[in-house]
């Protein structure tokens, strides 16, 4: 990387740091609105954070994946829920240099800072007109989308033979054409306002949609303009880290708390220090192992993936085990945040404890189809056996 470059990095990376004390002043607040206020996001946009990954011909930065998984994990140290948007937010412009490149210029023409949410679940209802299609449909789980002007939302294109296979597509639609319900009541992650998305028969120019399978095959129309190896990765292999990431700051930021919260603490009875506990201990160490090997692997994968898009060499087997890599991260975080909360003690049920808020919002992000182990764990088992990939999200 060159001096220029690392400087802006290193840069990127102090100021993710820097915010994690103002993050964690306001996320009680932000919990209770259910919503991260416009002020983080402005700090995000004033650091540079969602330009990350945004092409440099549309004022972006353009930096490898890497840089953008660690300003996510260290936000996440905050504010899960504040990280979590970050992330989100930011990847949409990366993906956005995979459509045609009139729909970077119809977002981008005007104001290079505008933001795009997304929910990519495939339920939209689409009736194929000329130059394009009608929308509609109801979406779920568009984080941030209250601080964002465009949304991208996952559909089933029909088949034009009787009896052919719908082709699922992603939409690109202006605010001007959705509304937000605002239904975001949940136990974890309370504060990205993740709230639905309404759409009623909006037309979409054929140039503001791309097909899943072109992003898979990473052969995207978008590829004409932005030629560099950032954008020459499949899209799961990217978004994925997306929810996967902030799980990790919110792990570190649970185990320092409870490492020196639990320093002086004594049983109620025996009056002995807990930290001599060898159960608790052990317990300690456990967490910390896993945290430092999910952070190794994370950093190794991100390299692995800008070194693959660099050479061009994607072979299937080790796509599987990248994804089944990103896919489990969380279900760890899962059963090391529950040691944490087991030693935690009755006063980790107060709401505001930060142990208790790391083990709700990963909880919650395990919840997300992308980070259910199993289906990725069990495609890449049976990639190693000699069957076919049956996955298009690896």
């Amino acid at each position: 990387m060159a001096n220029d470059a690392s400087d802006l990095v290193a840069g990127l990376l102090r100021r993710a740091e820097d915010l994690v004390p103002t993050l964690r002043s306001r996320s009680r607040g932000a919990i209770e609105a259910g919503q991260i206020p416009a002020e983080t996001i402005q700090d995000f946009a004033d650091a540079g954070f969602f330009k990350v990954l945004q092409p440099a011909r549309h004022g972006g930065y353009q930096l490898p994946p890497q840089v953008y998984c660690a300003i996510a994990r260290t936000l996440a140290e905050g504010c899960m829920s504040s990280a979590w948007v970050y992330a989100v937010i930011a990847v949409h412009n990366w993906q956005l240099a995979l459509f045609d490149d009139r729909a970077a210029q119809e977002v981008w023409g005007g104001d290079q800072a505008v933001r795009i949410s997304s929910s990519y679940m495939p339920v939209g209802k689409v009736t194929v007109v000329p130059g394009g299609y009608r929308l509609s449909g109801r979406w779920a789980f568009s984080s941030g989308s209250a601080h964002c002007d465009w949304v991208i939302l996952g559909a089933m294109v029909p088949s034009a033979e009787p009896g052919g296979r719908p082709d699922p597509r992603n939409f690109l639609i202006p605010r001007s054409d959705y509304r937000i319900v605002e239904n975001w009541d949940v136990m974890g992650l309370r504060a990205t306002g993740s709230n639905d998305i309404v759409v009623d028969d909006a037309f979409v120019p054929e140039h503001r949609t791309i097909r899943e399978l072109d992003m898979f095959n990473m052969n995207c129309p978008g590829h004409a303009h932005n030629t560099a190896a950032l954008y020459k990765m499949p899209f799961a292999q990217i978004f994925n880290r997306t929810v996967s990431t902030t799980s990790l700051g919110a792990l570190k930021r649970a185990l320092d708390v409870f490492v020196e919260t639990t320093k002086e603490k004594r049983a109620t009875y025996t009056g002995d220090r807990l930290a001599r506990d060898t159960t608790i201990q052990h317990a300690v160490a456990q967490v910390e192992r896993a945290l430092d090997e999910l952070s190794l692997v994370l950093d190794r994968d991100c390299r692995e993936l800008m070194e693959r898009a660099i050479g061009g060499d994607w072979p299937v087997e080790r796509r599987a085990a990248l994804g089944a890599s990103t896919t489990g991260m969380v279900d760890r975080c899962v059963g090391a945040i529950d040691t944490l909360m087991a030693f935690s003690g009755a006063k980790a049920v107060f709401r505001g404890n930060p142990v208790q808020q790391a083990f709700l919002d990963i909880h919650t992000a395990r919840a997300h189809v992308a980070n259910n182990p199993y289906p990725y764990a069990r495609n890449l088992g049976a990639v190693r056996f000699g069957f076919d990939n049956d996955s298009l999200d690896i």
